[in-house]
This record gives structure tokens, sequence and C-alpha cells, in this order.
């Protein structure tokens, strides 16, 4: 249950800033995972992005605030991470269908978000297939771009860079340079820290680089390796959100805080039985 214990950790930790602004990198290490691991669990779980509902529970807090009477708009915008009285009823009117000034009058309704509660939920109805696979350390060719974590960016620039890769022919020399045990094209995330993230396409090789690509190593690791049946993207996010829900939850396993990446065959993306991997490295 330790992913279950990093998860409410995380909410222990934001709750404790409020009103303040919220590091991701320092709620991360109170967490004890990597930044991006932290992002990207924390959305499949909830279903929004962090600093989503980091957003939420401000302008939570600042209804409450408001409806009290006694604060000054202007001083309670900058209490909650705004710079002008404008920008914060924008969002103030966003969450709650209200400006700030309405918010004060008696009987106002606010959309509220109450802090998040972590909750077990058993399931476990739908067979999950990984293997476990030890392996020193290999490299891999190919190609990186760096992309910002705030707001699950990443969420979007990650397909565009496929469909970048995919349209150019990238992704056809990755296939064709593939050697090792890894047969396929493989999509790293490498947590740089301070809000931003490499994300490689590359393919398992060895030997000297043709020049368009760069070289990563992925460090020696414990792997827990899933098997991913269906057309993409929408099989590998219910494979992501099983992992997290499921599987870290109830098994005795941590993510090493190593990359993970998902490996990529050359079929159809939208075949109904598409095979993909999600390869996680464990402690």
């Amino acid at each position: 249950m330790e992913w279950v214990a990093s998860l409410r950790r995380t909410i222990d930790y934001i709750e404790e800033c409020l009103p303040e602004p919220v590091s991701v990198d320092q709620a991360a290490k109170a967490a004890h995972v990597s930044p991006a691991h932290l992002q990207r669990a924390f959305s499949v779980l909830t279903g929004i992005s962090l600093g989503e509902y980091i957003r939420r529970r401000r302008l939570t807090l600042a209804a409450e605030e408001l409806s009290r009477g006694k604060a000054k708009i202007l001083d309670t915008a900058l209490r909650y991470g705004y710079e002008t009285p404008e920008s914060f009823a924008k969002a103030f009117r966003r969450q709650h269908g209200i400006t700030p000034k309405e918010a004060r009058k008696p009987g106002a309704e606010f959309a509220c978000y109450n802090r998040l509660v972590i909750q077990v939920t058993l399931k476990g109805e739908k067979p999950m297939k990984y293997r476990m696979v030890e392996r020193e350390s290999f490299n891999v060719a190919g190609i990186k771009k760096r992309m910002t974590l705030e707001n699950n960016a990443q969420q979007t620039e990650i397909p565009k860079l496929w469909g970048k890769v995919n349209a150019d022919g990238t992704s056809e020399q990755l296939f064709r340079l593939n050697q090792g045990q890894i047969d396929g094209v493989l999509g790293v995330c490498i947590d740089q820290g301070n809000q931003e993230m490499d994300y490689w396409v590359a393919t398992e090789y060895e030997g000297a680089l043709p020049e368009q690509f760069d070289q990563l190593t992925i460090p020696a690791s414990t792997w827990a390796v899933f098997e991913v049946h269906g057309p993409m993207p929408d099989a590998m996010q219910k494979a992501w959100e099983q992992i997290m829900s499921e599987w870290f939850p109830s098994s005795s396993y941590e993510h090493a805080g190593t990359p993970d990446f998902e490996k990529y065959t050359d079929e159809d993306p939208a075949c109904p039985d598409l095979y993909s991997e999600i390869w996680i490295p464990v402690k």
C-alpha cells in the first residue's frame, strides 16, 4: 500500500501549504516519488491534473473567505496567487459561476471542491497479464523533446510528437534500426525536475549512431512488464489506470523512480487486437 501512502502524503502537503503556492517538486519529495511520476499517477487516478486540483482547492478556500464578508477582494486575490483582481475574477467565475463581489452576498452558491480522501476499492475483476524481467543497463537511440508538466501539458505534447515522427518517417527508421531484446519503438519519460521532462521516441540499439539520433542509457532494473491489448490511445490509458489503481496498491512493489516506457509495434494503432507493453522499473 506504499503508493496509497504516497498519495496521502501529497494531499497532506498540499493542504499544509494552502493558501500559499504549492511546489509540485516539493509535493513529489513529500510523496517520495519523482514529479513526473506523481503527476501522471495523480491524473490517472483522479481524472484531473495535480495543478488543476490545487487551483480548485485554492478557489474553494477563497470563496469561503469571501462568503464571510470581511476580506477585501484584492487582498483575497493576492493571498490566493492572483496578481490582479481581474485575473482572480475570471478564474473565480469559471469555477463558481459568480463574481467575487457576488460571493459576498448572503445565500451565494459555490462550486466547492473538498480535500481529496484516498480510499482503497477492491477491484481486480479484469485480469492483468504481466511478467517480471531483470535487465542490465541498455542503450536506446532516438529523438527527444523537452516538455513542461504544468497543467499536464505533456498529455497533448506527446501525441503531437508521435504524429510528427510517424509523418516524417522517423518511426520507420527506428523500427529498421531496432536490435536487442525489445522489438519495437519506445516512448520513454525522463523526469528533469522543475516541472519539466524529456520524452524520447527511441529503440534499443548498440553501435555507431546515425547522425539524426541521440543515445540514452536505460539503467539496470527489475521491470514489471504489462501487456496492453487494444487500439491506441484508449487501451494504453486504461492499462495505466488499472496499474495505478489496482496493481500498485495491492502489490509489494514501488516505482523505482528511474525512467519507465511504453513499447509499440509497427501494427496499425487502430487495430482492435494491437499488442503493446508498459515497462515499469520497480523495487
